[in-house]
Formats: structure tokens, C-alpha cells, sequence
């Protein structure tokens, strides 16, 4: 065997190379080029990560600032119910008393300001009573017999809330039983 059936295609290639240096500036070349492309690819990839982490800290923004006072509101519900229940409890007798009036109607207007508050904040009541219940806003708490659909809400116990798009607290309910 001769001394070039023994070379390998990279060992003739730098003998070459030896002897032709535009054959080492064409490979240095074409080495450049392809770090060059690779850095290209890599500030491309890097462009859209930033864009990604961009996009995702403006809507932790804007989903921090919608649903910041949803604490707050869950507490205040609990105000809101109490109001509640005690303007219903409030007999016939006594709204008709002029000495009662005052005092019930204060707290008819202050539960009318409360849900003006709720409003303006985006905080919604659950639409419950003679709706399908959805187990993504209603909790069933009880089956009642009733001439209705079976999975139809017959009773609110309890009513639920939205903030926005999201569930606040879901409405307590009685559904019809089936049969």
C-alpha cells in the first residue's frame, strides 16, 4: 500500500493545506460562518425568551392589579351577608314604626352602597335560583324534592360572588332531587 491509500481525508486535507493556504483561509472561513449562524440562532432564541418573560410579568401585572382585592373582597362578604340577613329579619311591623324607619332605612342604603362598591370593583352576585348547576360557580349543599328538573337549583343558602372572570366564592344552593 502507498503512503496516500494509508491518509486519511482529514490527513489529506491538512497536507494540502500545508501546501495551499487559501485551502486553510477557506476552511477558517467556513468555520466563522458557522459560529456565526450559531451566535445568529442564539440571540434569535435569546430575543424571544425576553419577549416570553415580557409578556408573562405584564399579565402577572395586570391580573396582580385586577385581583388585588380579592382578599379583602372574601372578607367583606361575610359584612355584606350579615347586612343581609338582618334587613330580612327585620319584621313588617317594625319598617312600618316611624321610630324604626330611620334605622331601616340607613341600613337599606348602606347595603345599597355596599353593592354600588361591589359593582365598581368588577365583584358580581352568581345568578343561582332556577339555573343548572354548574360546579364551577355553585355548591349543591343539600337535594330537595321538588316538580322541577333534577340538577335544578331550587334553594340559594348562601349567595356566591365573582370577581371579574373568577369564582369569588361559589353560591350555596339546594338542587331538585331526581325521582
Amino acid at each position: 500500500m502507498s503512503e496516500i491509500d494509508q491518509n486519511t481525508p482529514a490527513d489529506l486535507r491538512e497536507e494540502t493545506a500545508e501546501d495551499a493556504p487559501e485551502v486553510a483561509a477557506n476552511d477558517r472561513v467556513a468555520e466563522l460562518e458557522n459560529q456565526l449562524a450559531e451566535a445568529k440562532q442564539n440571540v434569535l432564541y435569546a430575543q424571544a425568551e425576553i419577549q416570553n418573560v415580557r409578556r408573562r410579568a405584564e399579565k402577572e401585572a395586570q391580573d396582580a392589579r385586577a385581583y388585588a382585592a380579592t382578599a379583602f373582597a372574601r372578607d367583606v362578604l361575610s359584612v355584606a351577608d350579615n347586612l343581609s340577613r338582618g334587613l330580612s329579619a327585620i319584621p313588617a311591623d317594625l319598617r312600618s314604626d316611624e321610630k324604626m324607619k330611620g334605622l331601616v332605612t340607613g341600613l337599606e342604603a348602606t347595603g345599597r352602597e355596599l353593592e354600588s362598591v361591589f359593582q365598581r370593583h368588577g365583584i358580581t352576585k352568581i345568578a343561582a335560583e332556577g339555573q343548572m348547576l354548574d360546579p364551577n360557580k355553585h355548591q349543591a349543599m343539600m337535594e330537595i324534592p321538588s316538580d322541577q328538573p333534577p340538577g335544578t337549583i331550587v334553594q340559594e343558602m348562601q349567595v356566591g360572588y365573582m370577581i371579574k372572570d373568577r369564582l369569588l366564592r361559589p353560591a350555596m344552593v339546594g338542587v331538585a332531587k331526581a325521582g
